[in-house]
């Protein structure tokens, strides 16, 4: 029993990291009218927003950033995404909820 317990504790710190990848998960989203960009929509105080910026700048990852508390701009094209927390982005037309480096990385890279 403590085996199983053990196993499901560590799928479950996998899947909350990002290492793998949720079965869960709805699939790739795609929006139309940003073409080849990476937009990130952010606030200052969240802790995955700054290692998604820190992520994009270690790959040379060149993007947009939006605060949406302080961007009106920002927060309207948040919620047109059906923003329900930060950080969110879209990369090349797909939208990416939450902070997921393996899936940013595989959209953002060239």
């Amino acid at each position: 029993m403590k085996k199983i317990f053990f196993i499901l504790l560590c799928a479950a710190v996998l899947l909350k990291s990002g290492f793998i990848p949720n079965p869960f998960a709805p699939g790739t989203e795609v929006v139309k009218g940003y073409g080849d960009e990476t937009t990130l929509y952010a606030t200052s105080w969240c802790g995955y927003c700054k290692k998604t910026r820190e992520l994009l700048r270690e790959h040379n990852i060149p993007y947009t950033e939006y605060d949406i508390e302080k961007s009106a701009k920002g927060e309207r094209e948040y919620r047109a995404l059906d923003g329900n927390g930060v950080p969110l982005m879209v990369i090349n037309g797909e939208v990416v909820r939450g902070y997921n480096p393996r899936k940013i990385l595989a959209l953002a890279s060239p």
